[in-house]
């Protein structure tokens, strides 16, 4: 049989259609602010979890301040993913939030999309490491302040002025238990960072 006779099988099912578009995107804060009830909440496979318990072996590093009956904390990444709109998939890596832990961020946000650093109205002082590491890094970000039930409400503009966050940074509350409140802040994070990376296209 010749080349030209062959014809592969399946090759007459259809028009192919574009691969969907992928994004890398990191779930950043501090200890307690959400990350991992985050990625559970919009994960559409089963979610990887590094969590441990905080036993005696970790009491004097791991501190949890202000986040009463926490008793496990993530030690390597979580990780889940989410199809947006059939043709967007995004892939979710949760930092750890100990400060022993922060060796890994360089390794988790190389060709990263963006950054979400999540806010706890009660500690917003815990966000300092994430913004100030992201921002040094030049990798677009979004805050989102996570709702926790008791915890006091400030404007966004005022969270974003006790943070010291540029103007262009979107500042936004979610509750990281939902999955639509925080698919939301994952599409904002989306079109935050194409916007800058058009911005920066046109400034060529």
């Amino acid at each position: 049989m010749a080349y030209a006779d062959f014809e592969p099988a399946g090759l007459d099912a259809g028009p192919l259609t574009a691969a969907p578009m992928a994004f890398k995107l990191v779930i950043a804060g501090g200890v307690g602010a959400g990350k991992t009830t985050l990625v559970r909440a919009v994960t559409e496979i089963r979610s990887l979890h590094t969590e441990e318990l905080m036993g005696s072996d970790g009491s004097d590093a791991d501190q949890v301040g202000d986040v009463p009956g926490k008793t496990t904390t993530t030690v390597a990444m979580d990780y889940g993913r989410i199809t947006i709109d059939h043709d967007i998939v995004l892939y979710l890596f949760g930092t750890p939030g100990q400060d022993r832990f922060w060796f890994m961020w360089d390794e988790l946000a190389w060709g990263a999309t963006g950054v979400v650093v999540l806010a706890d109205t009660r500690r917003l002082e815990d966000c300092f490491p994430a913004v100030d590491f992201f921002e040094l890094r030049q990798v677009p970000f979004v805050v989102a302040i996570n709702g926790f039930d008791g915890a006091p409400r400030y404007h966004p503009e005022a969270v974003r002025a006790a943070l010291q966050l540029a103007p262009g940074v979107p500042v936004m509350y979610c509750d990281a238990r939902e999955r639509t409140s925080s698919r939301d802040v994952l599409v904002t994070l989306v079109d935050h960072a194409r916007e800058l990376a058009e911005q920066e296209q046109e400034s060529w």
